[in-house]
């Protein structure tokens, strides 16, 4: 693939990819203002154990079909290409079908362990998306393989405007219906099977109309099943299990938190509570996605440069990486920090759970650098490190939700996931630096976290003269806006002068070298 053609397609699947996260993301917002917080505590508890079961058989499948397919392509003939298909369309189809079929049997311990039978109509519905979903994932990755990201990136925002849409659509039908809480939240299930149908259908149609269809059929048994679905099986485990993070902590969280707090709360109390967790776990979702969404196209750059042995290029990119991480992380977790209160009430309606999201604000600064982490190790080719590290993370994650939600609450469950997810940081560092030999701390490290800092301090301090307990969503929603402005700003030209930025650090990174000069 040319360079240009590289970029543009990278650039292409990244902003897709922000789209999609973000509507996935922000759509918890207005659910909790239809449905309420115990709505959205039943979503918090049943969506993450789909995401795992969907992450495991579906994440991987994409990136394994077209790697596969590149090297088929420039290696092999038609008929590999028509195998490696062929293969992964009949992998697709026993995961699937595995997958529904195992929700389905333990829907109902299942639903005992993560919050009550409250859960088990969502987690009945939610089943059959799975029975979709590692279809519609072969196709993406048979487009991508072809070096064409357009049919990925578009299936991508369609699936999930089409959840999305449906999703609150139904919550509101139900809800203003009178419906109890358990089915509206089965109901909201059914946005996201829709959504994985309409990216399929999107797919299968661009397919018929593309070049990149074999018409002609090659025999296939057996050998060229074996054969193939290995290959298959090996790339995408390891990278099925690196994506998982957020999603394997959050179902972590729906096994543990919920069994921690029944000796101190009712079934129903126990889901109000997770739904108010639930709104911490939505602004780190969607914080998230701005302190990442700049850096994942550095990845394939990173692979390349390490396959070719170009040891002080790819230092370059893991030291530009960071910084950048560090310059966005910081200074928006702190703001978040800052503004936790009226954020909570512009959003959600009320302050409810506010020292539980503070907690969880802090958090995105050490979810992003996981994330980041976690695609550097991938990117340096030890990918079942990586995954063993996430593994771990999710034990100890558990650990700390038994220890510390009896203790303190639901504030136990968000302390938890701050402590495991420095734990993480500190591993994947001390293995990055192992493997390529960088600085342990990346540059202008102290500059970017004392100027957020110090922000932080100078723009909280008219709460020493406001009562924002007190304030109404609209004064909320201004004082966030106009805070926000206000703090980003300062920063942006306090970095410069602070000269904790400067081209040559801009240059390391080639996806912001292209548009600063």
């Amino acid at each position: 693939m040319k360079p240009a053609t590289f970029l543009k397609s990278t650039l292409i699947l990244t902003i897709a990819t922000l789209l999609s996260k973000l509507l996935g993301s922000l759509f918890r917002v207005p659910l909790q203002n239809i449905a309420g917080d115990e709505v959205l505590g039943i979503f918090s508890l049943v969506y993450p154990v789909y995401m795992v079961a969907l992450i495991l058989s579906v994440a991987g499948i994409p990136i394994a079909i077209s790697k596969l397919i590149a090297e088929a392509r420039s290696t092999g003939t038609e008929a590999d290409i028509f195998h490696i298909r062929k293969t992964a369309r009949i992998l697709a189809l026993l995961l699937g079908i595995s997958g529904t079929g195992l929700l389905l049997v333990f829907s109902e311990p299942l639903s005992q362990m993560i919050g009550g039978s409250s859960t088990r109509p969502s987690l009945i519905i939610i089943s059959f998306t799975l029975m979709i979903a590692p279809y519609m994932a072969v196709d993406r990755g048979y487009f991508q393989g072809f070096e064409d990201m357009r049919p990925t990136a578009i299936s991508q925002v369609l699936e999930q405007f089409v959840r999305v849409i449906f999703l609150l659509f139904i919550a509101y039908t139900l809800a203003n219906s009178a419906f109890s809480n358990s089915i509206v939240a089965g109901g909201v299930m059914v946005g996201s099977t829709l959504g994985v149908l309409a990216s399929l259908v999107y797919l299968k149609f661009h397919l018929s109309r593309s070049d990149f269809e074999i018409k002609n059929g090659y025999p296939y048994h057996w050998p060229q099943f074996k054969y193939w679905g290995k290959k298959i099986l090996s790339v995408s485990i390891p990278i099925a299990i690196g994506t998982l993070t957020m999603a394997l902590f959050n179902v972590v969280d729906s096994l543990t938190v919920p069994g921690n707090l029944q000796g101190l709360h009712e079934e129903k109390d126990i889901t109000f509570l997770y739904g108010i967790y639930g709104r911490g776990l939505a602004l780190v979702q969607i914080a998230t996605v701005f302190a990442t969404s700049v850096i994942l196209p550095l990845i394939p750059s990173l692979t390349k440069s390490m396959k070719d042995g170009k040891l002080n290029e790819t230092r370059n990119l893991i030291e530009g990486t960071r910084w950048l991480t560090h310059t966005l992380a910081w200074p928006l977790a702190v703001l978040l920090l800052v503004l936790t209160i009226p954020i909570n009430m512009t959003l959600f309606t009320d302050t409810q759970g506010s020292l539980t999201i503070g907690i969880m604000n802090i958090s995105t600064i050490f979810i992003s650098l996981t994330l980041v982490g976690t695609a550097v190790l991938q990117g340096l080719n030890i990918s079942r490190t990586a995954a063993f590290i996430i593994v771990a993370g999710a034990l100890m994650k558990g650990v700390f939700n038994f220890l510390l939600v009896p203790a303190y609450g639901i504030e136990g469950a968000a302390i938890g996931t701050l402590l495991t997810y420095i734990a993480i940081v500190a591993i994947n560092t001390y293995m990055i630096h192992k493997t390529i030999r960088i600085p342990w701390i990346p540059p202008h490290f102290f500059k970017v976290v004392t100027l957020s800092l110090f922000l932080g301090g100078l723009t909280s301090s008219f709460y020493l003269f406001t009562q924002p307990l007190e304030w109404e969503r609209l004064v909320s929603l201004c004082v966030v806006l106009f805070t926000s402005l206000f703090y980003m700003i300062l920063f942006i030209v306090c970095l410069f002068k602070w000269k904790a930025i400067d081209q040559r650090m801009v240059d390391q990174i080639p996806f912001l070298s292209k548009f600063t000069r």
